[in-house]
């Protein structure tokens, strides 16, 4: 793709919590004809995200938390979602046990990578690790809850994989990466019947 994109100009329009950028570029089309194109890009970093699961019980450990973005857009309620955070410079199996400590209250075990897909590519530069863990109930070190320095005000869910399938056919669950997470270890139960 570098013979194909010539960056015309770079213009950072805000660099706040996050770096957002607009780009002139010119783009060689597949048919060899070259035309101007203007993105905006969202850099806030990439992240990772961990659905924990108790085999011997069959649940989840999820959180829920209010999303202004979700809000903003009509959707009322605080968001159902996987224990997630950004990477702050640490490797995603680091950062997400410090999220999994400080969110869930929970040390996991049996950490697993899944997937690092591009949550929206159209705009956003993230790029999120997927994890699954195992824990059971000696696993919890404390309520969980998040840090309230960082604005954080959660609460730690605990749900049948069942139910959570449930709540994602009607409607609860909305948040792409716990979708993705939790058809994942259903599938995954499935195999294992």
């Amino acid at each position: 793709m570098q013979d194909r994109i010539r960056i015309k100009s770079v213009e950072i329009l805000s660099d706040d919590w996050a770096k957002l950028t607009k780009t002139t570029f010119d783009y060689r089309r597949s048919d060899g004809t070259w035309e101007t194109q203007i993105r905006q890009t969202y850099d806030r970093g990439d992240g990772a995200v961990i659905l924990p699961f108790d085999r011997g019980r069959s649940t989840v450990l999820l959180v829920r938390q209010f999303r202004y973005p979700a809000f903003v857009t009509g959707h009322p309620e605080p968001l159902i979602e996987a224990c997630a955070g950004l990477l702050d410079d640490h490797d995603p199996e680091t950062a997400i046990r410090k999220e999994a400590e400080e969110e869930l209250g929970y040390r996991l075990r049996g950490i697993r990578r899944l997937y690092e897909p591009y949550m929206s590519p159209g705009s956003v530069t993230e790029r999120l690790s997927f994890f699954t863990a195992d824990y059971t109930p000696a696993d919890r070190i404390s309520d969980g809850g998040g840090s309230a320095d960082e604005g954080e005000d959660i609460e730690v869910l605990e749900i049948t994989l069942d139910e959570a399938m449930a709540q994602v056919r009607d409607g609860r669950i909305i948040d792409a990466k716990t979708i993705m997470l939790i058809q994942h270890l259903r599938l995954e139960a499935l195999e294992h019947r």
